[in-house]
């Protein structure tokens, strides 16, 4: 059996939104970079729009096309080795982006059994009623998420122009958001290493 306690763990951060003039690379690249300065995580950044999907889904029992199959490559092996993730999303009429569920929905194994953490950013509710829809999809794909959040309220005045939160109290909430999913990650990872999970 393979020792998987010392080994890094590797943790995606995801990129939800597409729209333009989005601010979730700044608040992405602000999680990503507390992420790093973890001690015990490699972080790979996927930004949903560098590698768009298509939305419209093969027939059960098909194999997509060649070109989907070109997109997916993009993207499939770096959920797959994934030990975690944490997803910034922004909150659309009281949901989460498109993009992101069409994500979610291209992908079943690659979610199971692991931790999944929320950053989010919105208007009055920060995102929010976001998340709390995320948590609903995540449980259908296996997935456990994280009690913690972080959210940006109002968010166009959180971060200053290097991209570094203005509050410090957020810098605070993200080391609490990343020990949690730092424990659940560990135990999923030697729980999957002991036996394997069948969702």
């Amino acid at each position: 059996m393979a020792d998987h306690s010392a080994a890094p763990l590797r943790v995606a951060v995801i990129v939800g939104s597409t729209r333009e003039g989005r601010s979730g690379p700044v608040v992405a690249g602000w999680v990503a970079g507390h992420a790093r300065q973890h001690g015990e995580m490699d972080v790979d950044l996927i930004d949903l729009a560098a590698h768009p999907l298509p939305t419209v889904l093969p027939a059960f029992g098909t194999m997509p096309s060649d070109e989907t199959i070109g997109r997916l490559r993009a993207v499939t092996p770096r959920l797959q080795a994934a030990d975690a993730f944490v997803v910034v999303t922004p909150e659309y009429n009281h949901s989460f982006p498109a993009p992101l569920k069409n994500l979610i929905d291209w992908h079943n194994q690659q979610w199971h059994a692991k931790p999944v953490a929320f950053v989010s950013y919105g208007g009055v509710s920060g995102g929010l009623r976001a998340v709390e829809a995320l948590r609903l999809v995540f449980a259908e794909v296996h997935a456990v998420t994280i009690r913690n959040t972080v959210s940006f309220s109002h968010h166009g005045d959180k971060f200053d122009g290097e991209g570094r939160a203005v509050d410090p109290d957020s810098d605070t909430a993200a080391k609490a958001l990343l020990d949690q999913l730092a424990w659940w990650a560990h135990a999923t990872r030697d729980a999957k290493s002991a036996r394997p999970y069948t969702g």
